[in-house]
């Protein structure tokens, strides 16, 4: 099969595309026949050798992809040879087969094509467990969404407006605005040019953000620490910004605020059954047009080093997706 392949340490331009033998189903895993791929963040982390897991050479990046189901292994029992799927399977998306855990593969609804199902499972998977399992996010509360543009970003402004808050978004330039505002945010904050602090204040009265999700770390977790209310929740998605902030404990305890760690692929990992509740759930809200996950960009296979740059430009919104089959 052809693959996108990593065999050192680095940029994007060290991928080369080769012939590897397809893999080979085991017990409890499922072949898929990959039709779309979605880019995560961390798949340039992964290829930079900066990422907590590291895959023995050669490998190919991608951690989530949707297709058909070609093959089953022993015991496997939730989807079947046929079936139109997603998966989150950490590792080798980029080729034309791949294999995932049962666990991790989901059928999706007729009217969701391959492109959206592709970049759904790592942040609609972790945006959800945030805000429902760790947030608690209620109806009625103000949910500040930091990248609000990008990919986790603007899946926490689309489900927490399913879910009843009222959203804020912040981007990093006005041209990101307007995606925003369409997926549901009442507010969006340009935080080059205004003050995220401030603003948040200016916009809830003086009390803050009830839920604040942050995938961005640094300065953005500086701000929301000045701008939480009363008994708020500051969810740790991530630290796109570079820097891993640290915590001023008196303000935790001033504000009666709670920091809280979202760690997905564990939760994932240690409770599958709340987990593919919660996957139902979203995927019961997609079938009824409740959420469309945003695509901004397409690539081929080919042509997965211009995704990755393109990703790390900051220049996309929503998903960047690599088409491996039409």
């Amino acid at each position: 099969m052809k693959a996108l392949v990593c065999k050192e340490f680095g940029d994007p331009d060290i991928l080369v595309m080769e012939d590897v033998p397809e893999p080979e189903v085991k017990k409890g895993m499922v072949k898929i026949e990959v039709h779309s791929v979605g880019l995560n963040f961390p798949d340039t982390l992964m290829i930079a050798g900066k990422y907590q897991f590291k895959p023995p050479f050669p490998f190919s990046p991608g951690m989530e992809s949707s297709g058909i189901v070609t093959e089953v292994g022993e015991g496997v029992t939730k989807v079947a040879v046929g079936d139109r799927v997603m998966a989150n399977h950490g590792v080798g998306g980029f080729a034309e087969y791949v294999l995932a855990p049962e666990n991790g593969t989901y059928k999706i609804p007729d009217n969701m094509p391959y492109d959206q199902a592709a970049g759904f499972p790592v942040t609609y998977g972790t945006t959800y467990h945030a805000l429902v399992d760790r947030g608690d996010l209620k109806p009625g509360e103000v949910l500040l969404v930091h990248g609000a543009a990008g990919g986790v970003g603007l899946n926490a402004v689309e489900l927490g407006k399913a879910l009843g808050a009222t959203v804020i978004g912040t981007v990093g330039s006005d041209d990101k605005m307007d995606i925003v505002k369409q997926y549901g945010a009442e507010h969006v904050i340009n935080y080059s040019t205004e003050s995220i602090r401030d603003r948040v204040k200016e916009l809830t009265d003086g009390k803050g953000a009830d839920v604040i999700y942050d995938p961005v770390g640094g300065d953005a977790f500086d701000q929301s620490m000045r701008c939480i209310n009363w008994n708020g929740r500051l969810l740790v998605i991530g630290f796109a910004s570079g820097r891993i902030a640290e915590l001023k404990t008196n303000l935790a305890l001033l504000k009666g605020c709670s920091v809280v760690g979202v760690f997905w692929g564990e939760f994932a990992r240690r409770y599958p059954e709340q987990n593919r509740a919660n996957f139902q759930a979203m995927l019961d809200m997609v079938e009824s047009g409740k959420i469309k996950p945003h695509v901004s960009m397409h690539f081929p296979l080919e042509k997965g080093a211009d995704a990755m740059k393109a990703l790390l430009s900051r220049k996309s919104t929503g998903k960047v997706i690599i088409t491996v089959k039409d």
